[in-house]
This record gives C-alpha cells, sequence and structure tokens, in this order.
C-alpha cells in the first residue's frame, strides 16, 4: 500500500490507500481526519457508483453487485434540497471503493468535516471526491451509516 504521483493524480494499490490520501489533503485544510470506515454492502460487494453534492453534503453510493442505493452517513437528511451528481473516474469507469473520514473537535467524539475517498479499482486513481463541514454528535454513529 503506497499512494503514488502520477502528473497530478494520485494512485493506490488498495482501499486502505484511500484513508493516506483523505489524511494528506485534511493536512492541506488543517481537519485531518482521524476517524474512517470503509464501505461495503451485505452482499458482498465493496464498490459502489458515488452520486453527491458537496453543497448540500450529501452523497448516495450504489452497490455494483445488487443496485441497492443508500445514504452515505447522515446525508438521508439533505437529500430533499440536493442536486445530485454522478461521479466517474478519469478513466471512464464508475465504480470505486469508499472511505469515508471524518476529523473530530478537540477532546471531543464529534464530527467537525466530513470526507468521502475513492479509489477506482480499473486504474488505481484514488482521491478525495468531496468534502464538508458536519456537525454529527458522535462520529461512529455517523461512520456506522457509511
Amino acid at each position: 500500500m503506497a499512494l503514488r504521483k502520477r502528473g497530478k493524480w494520485w494512485y493506490g494499490d488498495s482501499q486502505g490507500d484511500i484513508r493516506d490520501e483523505l489524511a494528506r489533503v485534511g493536512n492541506l485544510n488543517e481537519y485531518v481526519p482521524t476517524q474512517f470506515a470503509n464501505a461495503v454492502w451485505p452482499c458482498g460487494s465493496k464498490t459502489f457508483r458515488l452520486r453527491m453534492d458537496e453543497d448540500e453534503g450529501a452523497a448516495v453510493r450504489i452497490c455494483t453487485g445488487c443496485g441497492t442505493e443508500h445514504p452515505i452517513g447522515d446525508s438521508d437528511e439533505y437529500l430533499g434540497a440536493a442536486e445530485l451528481r454522478d461521479h466517474v473516474c478519469v478513466c471512464g469507469k464508475d465504480a470505486f471503493e469508499i472511505t469515508v473520514g471524518v476529523s473530530l473537535y478537540d477532546k471531543s467524539q464529534d464530527v467537525r468535516w466530513l470526507y468521502v475517498g475513492c479509489r477506482c479499482p480499473a486504474c488505481g486513481l484514488t482521491g478525495c471526491y468531496g468534502d464538508w463541514k458536519n456537525e454529527c454528535i458522535d462520529y461512529r454513529k455517523l461512520l456506522a451509516r457509511v
């Protein structure tokens, strides 16, 4: 597992590399994620299509195995006003491994900032596909809904 930069993009070998990418991005805006959750669906699938609206703080993943849609974290609370847009990798594929990371307030279990990271299994592109302020009480409850 190691991130490698090729041109302007970062590439990883496994889903674990998404955490390193989210930490890298978090260092740039001073809200470093320290808690993470990988998206996995009960059907066993670990790849998803991603629809997201950063302005509203809403994201939905669609299982590539069974087609089930699932709001990420507390996104269900913001979907009414959201204009979700489909994400596609620079290689043209639309299936991703997804990891969510959160930055917490100092000496607290409460979320300050949320990051949605993806890795394309087809080409390895790894990136932060979206991030926003999040005020969820108790990060464990939020990450349990990834």
